[in-house]
């Protein structure tokens, strides 16, 4: 049996690879940073726990020992918290391509339709050098560069597509000139597993995608009429200017660990048009990969899309009213820490209780408003947010239940509070 190792096993490629080889036969093993990700995606499979743009080629070398092929889904869309273009695009490329040298295993390389030294994102540029030195190697290599994949899970540029197609009311019309080609997922891995298996030949660089383009505009409309939704009868133009302060703010949420699909290489990029030529694919032995329609026929718009697409616009507006919600708290509680103390002093709590208590509760309101800002502890924010609200309600209960009956209902506010902070998260899981 084959032994396959997938890099960026948990991703919207990566995991598809690793389907698509384990359905084919081959042994299979993937390697990422997250093992409790991983673990969600492929509960059964082996996973091996490495930051990709850390490891060196000695640990390479002893990871991929006996290896028939690598494939590299792994990848990153901009600098953030989380992610360096330059280490996961263009180091872990070269310490990969050294620790490979001699050996008889094949490369398969997921880069983007589009690449170039001279593209307009470091994104592609970025992606671009980390396939020049590929293609510089002795290796066995075949370097895939899908368009925009569609597939059953949504993640990144597609989950922005869809959520565009489910605005209720008007269509947001934006990026009247983008064309765009698309992919489906499981013709991207389809294509993987023909170059494992060597139908496709050595040092081949092809394109995936569907022969024809469309614009932004119908890509956003056939994605509505698939998810089922009526179709828009009034458009709203949405100004650049917006968009690329939107993108702004998005770039900015980044350096919190927050992968917006809206941040600014996103953006670009589709501007720019996401395009393809499948002539290389074609020439290379390659199946011809489906239309967008039918792609979307393969796949079935149930309930949980709707949901999802919906959801998807929302989560932002939830995570920020309650980033506001508590910092306010906090900073009115601060401000008026003389009244909360009088309150809780009419309550029979000592001076120095009281005073703390007052001091302690707009601290912690300000901390939670201020820590689910930052991804990596927001959804733990959001639970500690319930939690807060419930033992608020109880102490309240306890010492001031006069409170439920105030006309302008303090305790009464905390309970929809409490039950958005349960909802978003839920919403935070992510992949």
């Amino acid at each position: 049996m084959k032994t396959a190792v997938v890099l960026g096993a948990y991703g919207l490629i990566g995991s598809a690879c690793m389907r698509a080889l384990e359905a084919d036969g081959f042994r299979t093993v993937g390697v990422g940073r997250r093992r409790a990700a991983a673990l969600r995606s492929a509960p059964d499979s082996i996973f091996v726990e490495r930051d990709i743009a850390k490891t060196d080629a000695s640990d390479w070398r002893s990871l991929l020992a006996d290896t028939d092929v690598v494939v590299n889904a792994s990848g990153a869309l901009q600098d953030g918290a989380r992610d360096s273009l330059s280490a996961i695009h263009e180091r872990a490329i070269g310490e990969l391509v050294v620790a490979l040298g001699g050996t008889r295993t094949r490369l398969i390389q997921i880069s983007a339709a589009g690449v170039s030294e001279a593209a307009t994102t470091e994104f592609f540029r970025s992606k671009a050098r980390g396939d020049g030195k590929i293609m510089g190697s002795d290796l066995d290599w075949v370097i895939l560069r899908p368009t925009l994949v569609v597939g059953a899970e949504a993640y990144g540029g597609t989950a922005l597509l869809r959520a565009a197609a489910a605005v209720p009311a008007f269509f947001p019309k934006i990026l009247p000139e983008s064309r765009i080609q698309t992919v489906f997922l499981g013709d991207v891995a389809a294509a993987v597993v023909s170059a494992a298996r060597g139908e496709v030949p050595s040092r081949t660089l092809a394109d995936l995608t569907e022969p024809e383009a469309r614009s932004f505009a119908d890509t956003v409309r056939a994605l509505r009429k698939w998810q089922g939704f009526a179709p828009w009868t009034r458009s709203v133009p949405v100004p650049m200017p917006l968009v690329r302060f939107l993108a702004l703010g998005a770039d900015a949420l980044g350096w919190l660990g927050w992968r917006s699909p809206l941040r600014t290489t996103a953006i670009r990029s589709l501007q720019a048009g996401v395009l393809g030529d499948p002539a290389a694919w074609r020439a290379a032995g390659g199946a011809d990969c489906r239309p967008l329609t039918e792609t979307l026929a393969a796949l079935p718009s149930t309930a949980q899309e709707r949901w999802f697409a919906r959801l998807y616009l929302l989560m932002p507006l939830c995570v920020a009213t309650l980033s506001i919600f508590w910092i306010l708290s906090g900073l009115i509680g601060l401000a008026e820490i003389g009244a909360a103390e009088t309150v809780l002093l009419t309550r029979g709590f000592s001076p120095s209780l009281a005073g703390t208590a007052a001091l302690g509760g707009a601290v912690l309101d300000l901390a939670l408003g201020l820590a689910i800002l930052y991804r990596p502890l927001a959804q733990r924010a959001c639970l500690a947010m319930l939690a807060a609200g419930l033992a608020y309600l109880l102490a309240a209960t306890v010492f001031a239940p006069d409170l439920w009956a105030d006309p302008l209902g303090p305790l009464v506010k905390i309970l929809p509070a409490s039950l958005l902070a349960l909802v978003t998260a839920a919403l935070l899981g992510e992949r």
